[in-house]
């Protein structure tokens, strides 16, 4: 289900290079991570006053605002938002984020996309948490969490 549903549909917006089985995994781990595919909304607060939205967890000011921006995703992501009707600036990309699950994936790849190194081989999962670290920088990271998320989204690339 998350590979058809979230993660097939937003990388067919995105260069057919960026469709690998690693960042597959990647983007699997992270949605896991982040949501496990079931909150729209980050945790603890009303959906009006969540600050970070969508299963991969976009906050405004920060993965939002950063590719739109970032040098190497900023056409990528324009081209994107003109193909879905979506006006390229930080607020209507914020809210549609929340349901739009390509766009949330379009997003989350091109997020990876901006960090200057090979994404990590399948199976290197402190490689792989990193990644994760320096993309996202997450306010309160759950390391004992990842190892098995990870694991579950190898299994889930897998299956296809």
């Amino acid at each position: 289900m998350i590979i058809q549903h979230f993660i097939k549909p937003g990388l067919s917006l995105l260069p057919s290079r960026m469709d690998t089985p690693e960042a597959r995994v990647q983007l699997v781990a992270i949605g896991l991570q982040e949501s496990r595919f079931q909150h729209r909304f980050q945790m603890g607060f009303k959906p009006e006053n969540a600050p970070a939205r969508g299963f991969w967890q976009f906050e405004l000011g920060g993965g939002i605002t950063g590719v739109l921006n970032h040098r190497t995703t900023r056409a990528h992501i324009w081209r994107v938002c003109k193909n879905l009707r979506i006006e390229n600036v930080a607020g209507a990309c914020y809210e549609a984020v929340a349901f739009n699950d390509a766009l949330a994936c379009v997003f989350a790849r091109l997020l990876l996309w901006t960090i200057p190194r090979p994404l990590p081989e399948i199976g290197q999962v402190d490689e792989a948490w990193d990644y994760y670290i320096e993309g996202w920088r997450p306010g309160k990271p759950h390391r004992h969490t990842w190892d098995d998320l990870y694991a579950q989204a190898v299994e889930i690339v897998q299956r296809g």
